[in-house]
């Protein structure tokens, strides 16, 4: 109350300064013309109390105005259109009402052919996806006809190529205006079992022990992009463990992917999720993206989960997803 009357009093304050000088003069005159004192003062307390009606009454009309305006800011509505602003008062509110349209409607059009792009970018790749899956399953069966050292290297490989291809779409699929999320209750083993079991070659080839210990856990999520999430962590830790064991394990909320690899540096570690950031290991392995971890992060903020890293250079690396239900991005 006493904010909005000092805001009140502030706007006002020209017209109130013009009506104190305009009393000031007009009570001069009447002094000089020798009236009485009395009439002085009847006229100059008539002045003032119908200024004071006057701001009385415009109050109540400024706070109901300013009310509304704090509500639509608080809001941040998407859907906000010029017809839930305030009726203008005076001509210079009608102008800015115009021009905040004005710039409403070339927003909507901007958003609009961004949306276009994306969408026909997204089906141009969706489309290129599925046709290159095509000739890279030719090939796996072509390298599997022949069982050898050479063409295990190469089913690898290929492998590799498509997981890489995947990345693709689930990066434009992500970055889509409208996200592809069917929420609802969620086992966390089935979903790790999914992940690991797409790597069983890799574990198989590389020597790697999985010691996956079972949640029992359910969480409310999407099962698709979590076992995305999941796939790029066993991808990783895969990818940077030499020899030793990979554990799976959690409780209570939370998920934990530990292996006995390279681990990260100190220098490298508040910097893994920004997109396209490699770091040391990464520019030694050469085959690093650096999109893998910043997918994964956007995904769980998506679904209102989080994600933390540790590692220790030499001795392996441990993530931890929160499965404790945050704010989604997209609510």
């Amino acid at each position: 109350m006493k904010t909005e009357l000092k805001e009140y009093i502030l706007e006002k304050r020209q017209v109130l300064g013009a009506a104190a000088l305009g009393l000031l003069i007009s009570s001069g005159v009447l002094f000089l013309y020798q009236l009485p004192l009395e009439a002085v003062w009847y006229s100059a307390l008539l002045v003032c109390f119908a200024e004071a009606l006057w701001l009385f009454t415009g109050f109540g009309k400024f706070r109901k105005k300013q009310k509304l305006l704090r509500q639509l800011a608080g809001e941040q509505r998407k859907d906000f259109s010029i017809r839930d602003l305030p009726e203008s008062e005076d001509p210079k509110e009608e102008v800015y009402q115009e021009l905040i349209e004005s710039l409403m409607k070339e927003k909507g059009r901007k958003d609009a052919e961004t949306a276009e792009r994306l969408r026909n970018m997204e089906e141009y790749y969706t489309l290129w996806v599925h046709q290159i899956k095509t000739p890279i399953a030719a090939m796996s069966l072509l390298l599997q006809e022949e069982d050898t050292p050479e063409n295990g290297e190469l089913s690898m490989e290929l492998f590799h190529i498509e997981q890489y291809v995947e990345m693709v779409l689930q990066y434009l699929r992500l970055e889509s205006p409208d996200p592809d999320l069917a929420i609802r209750s969620v086992k966390v083993d089935s979903c790790v079992r999914q992940a690991v079991r797409k790597y069983a070659r890799s574990f198989i080839r590389k020597k790697i022990a999985l010691d996956f210990h079972e949640t029992g856990m359910e969480v409310v999520t999407d099962e698709k992009w979590l076992v995305f999430v999941l796939e790029q962590l066993v991808s990783n830790a895969l990818k940077y463990t030499k020899k030793g064991t990979i554990r799976i394990y959690g409780k209570d909320g939370f998920l934990s992917i530990e292996d006995t690899g390279i681990g990260i540096t100190a220098e490298d570690l508040p910097r893994i999720f920004e997109k396209g950031y490699t770091g040391y290991n990464g520019r030694l392995d050469k085959k690093s993206t650096g999109i893998g971890l910043y997918l994964c992060q956007k995904v769980l903020k998506k679904l209102g989960h989080g994600i933390t890293i540790t590692s220790v250079p030499g001795k392996g690396t441990k993530a931890v997803l929160r499965f404790v239900q945050e704010k989604r991005e997209y609510d």
